[in-house]
This record gives C-alpha cells, sequence and structure tokens, in this order.
C-alpha cells in the first residue's frame, strides 16, 4: 500500500495509520505521549475514541479530544456488564480496513477482546501496533506487530482525573542487567540470528528480529532510549560503527566471540 501515503520533507514515505482508542479502558493523560508515540511510526489519518460520552466517566477525554483533534464516537452501554464499546471498534476497525486507504491500526487497550481484530487486520497485510498497561494480557500482546507500554510513555495527569504522572524508568545497571535472563537470552538469540560468520551483526536488523520475537520489547523498559545504550550497558557485546564517511551502522557482537578466531574453510 506504498503508493497511498504521503511522503514527508525529506522524501522518505509515511505509513497512513488508523488510532482507535478505548476510551474506557485506557487514562486519557497518556494521549499526549501516546500520539508523539504513534508519530514514530506514520501519520494518524484518523483518530477515533469510543465510549459513553454521556456519563461523567470520560470527562478526562472530553478535554483531550478538542486539543489533540480526537473524534469521538458515541456507544451507549446497552446493559450492565456488556461492553458495547468493543463492538463498535471492532465494526469500524473493519469499515476502515476495507476502504484500502491505510498501512497500519494502533489499537489502544489493555483489553484482550482485541485479539483476534489484531489477528484480521495483520492477515490482510496491515501492520498492527498495541498500546495498554503491563496488565495487558499476552494473548493480545503477541497479537500485534509492535507492543508498546503505556508505563514506557512520558505523560502528564490529567486535571479532571488526578493520577501521578509516569517518570522515564531509571536506568539499570549492568548487574542487575546481566542478571536478567530473559534479557541476555534475547539480546544474544538476535545477534546470533543476524550474524556474519564472525558474529557481527548489524544493530538494524537485531532490532527488527527481537520486535518480530517480541512485540512488546522495548529498551525503555530498562530505562535506556536505544538499542544500542541498553547493549553497551550490559557489557555483555561489542559495539563497533562501520561505514563510509557520514553513511555509517553499528554492529554487535556477543563478547563471548571476542577472543575466537575463525576456523578457516576446509578445502576439499
Amino acid at each position: 500500500m506504498t503508493e497511498l501515503g504521503k511522503v514527508g520533507l525529506a522524501g522518505e514515505y509515511a505509513a497512513r495509520l488508523a488510532v482507535l482508542i478505548d476510551a474506557d479502558n485506557a487514562r486519557p493523560s497518556i494521549a499526549e505521549g501516546l500520539l508523539a508515540e504513534i508519530a514514530k511510526y506514520g501519520t494518524a489519518h484518523v483518530k477515533r475514541a469510543y465510549g459513553d460520552w454521556t456519563g461523567s466517566r470520560l470527562t478526562g477525554w472530553k478535554d483531550q479530544l478538542l486539543a489533540r483533534s480526537i473524534q469521538p464516537v458515541q456507544q451507549f452501554a446497552y446493559t450492565t456488564g456488556k461492553n458495547a464499546t468493543d463492538a463498535a471498534m471492532v465494526i469500524d476497525a473493519m469499515d476502515l480496513l476495507y476502504t484500502g486507504r491505510f498501512d497500519g491500526f494502533c489499537l489502544v487497550s489493555s483489553d484482550s477482546d482485541f485479539t483476534r481484530l489484531a489477528s484480521r487486520l495483520r492477515e490482510s497485510g496491515l501492520t498492527v501496533y498495541g498500546f495498554g498497561e503491563r496488565k495487558t494480557p499476552s494473548p493480545f500482546v503477541a497479537a500485534c506487530d509492535k507492543f508498546i507500554y503505556i508505563e514506557n510513555l512520558v505523560y502528564t495527569p490529567d486535571a479532571a482525573t488526578p493520577v501521578e504522572a509516569t517518570r522515564p524508568a531509571q536506568r539499570a545497571p549492568a548487574t542487575k542487567l546481566k542478571a536478567d535472563t530473559l534479557l541476555v537470552n534475547r539480546l544474544r538469540d538476535a545477534v546470533e540470528a543476524a550474524s556474519d560468520e564472525e558474529g557481527w551483526a548489524n544493530l538494524a536488523s537485531v532490532g527488527g528480529i527481537i520486535t518480530k520475537r517480541h512485540p512488546d520489547f522495548d529498551t525503555r523498559t530498562y530505562g535506556y532510549a536505544k538499542l544500542s545504550d541498553l547493549m553497551t550497558a550490559t557489557t555483555l557485546f561489542e559495539l563497533e560503527r562501520r561505514g563510509v564517511g557520514t553513511v555509517k551502522a553499528l554492529y554487535a557482537r556477543d563478547e563471548r566471540r571476542q577472543n575466537k578466531k575463525t576456523k578457516p574453510l576446509t578445502k576439499h
């Protein structure tokens, strides 16, 4: 679908995204950080927030609608214990999908009910970005191409619903990072999968592999803005910048291969 997107001033393609927010299941205080994060992946051509706007429960979101140019979609709660908002979001998502105008969707909710929707959108070749709290069930996380925990986004408390502002996680020290077996294995496995015969792997490829295997992987969880910073902090990898002139790329290698020599190929 790349021919449908907009081209930025620098000539790069900007993916067309549809942002669908389950306002019943997301805090209004995330709005600014949410849209700033989405801007990294493309342009939000549709921004809709779903809920029952006739009540007082979504007062905080009402203040964000005008400021962020988000369109409210009214959905009455027909009965207690049933979430009609979910159904409205799914119906709208499928309508938008069939227009063929979008490259991806941003689903903002911590509700596992959207797992099948995320899978269906991906089956149609679209990229799905999920946004939710750490309590989000793993099936929904796994159904997305990339899942971002809102705790990793910087946002301010909403005036109508006071909550403590999220602060960036403190940088974890090397001792703590190395003790995190899950993190270390993910990094090492990705480097190995992308490496050449000498063990060097392009860092961009490493990041892509980790995201594909673990959609919710985010260096900000450990207090680091970039993958290179996180890998350096672990002290378990060598990092080297390669290239000619200003065109350079970062490469990483497991330190355990530092002193190993590449065995010569056997001639037959």
